[in-house]
């Protein structure tokens, strides 16, 4: 994290994707090295998970500091929305490449195959995986090294060549905004909840008869309608720009109604709601889209209450806050069997986002740099 927090801020992208490409072909060149000794191959693989996590933040980080630096204010929000939720939808799609390259074991070969054929049946494919995932990698470094550049030939907009904080300074300057400590907040929170709730969605939903593979679904379909709902939306506030808490203002309605939803329905015990697949499935749905949707514009907004703290410190600050909240919230989750309490703790969370939107006073320093001083 603090690698990517210094490369952002010293506005070297492509030294930051460089980096990053590079972390993850490495990592997967140590996962599909084939060697027999388990110790060994469990260390290999450990150490090509750390590095692609290495990768992490930058990835996740750099979206606003790339719209900023390549593209005009009134392309700006749409920008960072295609940039940041495509990393969602990459995590979607794993959803379908992982089961078509790698069959469910009960679907590889017949009941009365000897089992030592069904496992290296899986192992197989499970390496021609890997393979796969260090070729796309290998090809992106290649790639990224021709041809990446760090800033365009001319800057797009006034804030793209304005001087930026350093990082002392920038930290300092984060710690000390109650307004962006409250947005802060408002975006780990929820998010990291809803990580952590949409980890364990199919055990939240087998006691209402709902099996693992549709819980599966229901993940990818709220990922992809989030990250369809939040570039539509961006285009939106690209054209009318000065809306984003607005925006978020009815997201997070939205979130905080269709979590209860499912909380309620999950409580049928006491609420006696009907449970149909539709129901399910829509509130459900309905939850990632609102939440997952939200992710841009809680970037721009952070960005522009801040500025002139750089793009990638601003995010990687809430970033590093939005995965301590999920590793908070696994943590808790070890101590308890029943997981419905999960459904209760994304509403709250939904609700507290919510409330501190409503209360946080919107500025936009960036905007009124580019639209009136260039006037």
């Amino acid at each position: 994290m603090d690698l990517s927090l210094w490369s952002h801020s010293s506005s070297c992208l492509r030294l930051s994707v460089v980096l990053t490409s590079f972390f993850m072909m490495t990592g997967a060149l140590l996962r599909c090295i084939p060697v027999d000794n388990q110790t060994v191959k469990k260390w290999l693989i450990h150490i090509g998970q750390l590095l692609n996590g290495f990768a992490g933040p930058v990835v996740m980080n750099a979206p606003p500091f790339l719209s900023t630096t390549w593209f005009p204010p009134d392309q700006r929000a749409t920008a960072t929305a295609v940039a940041s939720l495509f990393n969602y939808f990459g995590a979607a799609c794993a959803f379908l490449v992982g089961p078509l390259i790698v069959p469910a074991p009960n679907g590889t070969t017949s009941l009365f195959t000897a089992s030592s054929h069904h496992t290296d049946f899986i192992k197989d494919r499970i390496q021609t995986l890997l393979y796969a995932e260090f070729g796309v990698t290998a090809l992106l470094l290649i790639v990224v090294i021709a041809y990446f550049p760090s800033h365009p030939p001319l800057p797009p907009s006034i804030a793209a060549a304005s001087q930026r904080l350093n990082y002392r300074s920038s930290i300092y300057r984060l710690l000390g905004n109650f307004r962006f400590l409250m947005i802060a907040l408002a975006f780990a929170v929820p998010l990291g909840i809803l990580a952590g709730w949409s980890g364990v969605l199919d055990v939240i939903l087998t006691p209402l008869k709902v099996s693992q593979v549709d819980a599966g679904w229901i993940g990818f379909w709220s990922t992809i309608g989030g990250c369809t709902v939040g570039i539509l939306i961006a285009r939106f506030a690209d054209f009318f720009r000065g809306v984003l808490k607005l925006i978020l203002l009815l997201l997070f309605s939205g979130a905080t109604l269709s979590s209860a939803w499912v909380a309620l329905t999950c409580f049928n015990s006491v609420t006696h709601l009907p449970i149909t697949p539709a129901t399910l499935y829509t509130s459900c749905i309905l939850v990632g889209v609102f939440i997952t949707s939200s992710v841009p514009f809680f970037f721009e907004l952070l960005v522009e209450t801040v500025y002139p703290v750089p793009e990638g410190i601003t995010c990687g600050f809430v970033t590093l806050s939005n995965v301590f909240m999920g590793l908070l919230l696994m943590f808790l989750a070890f101590y308890h069997a029943d997981v419905n309490w999960l459904n209760w703790c994304l509403t709250a969370s939904c609700l507290f986002s919510l409330l501190l939107i409503l209360l946080f006073k919107e500025s936009y320093d960036r905007l009124y740099l580019d639209v009136l001083v260039s006037v």
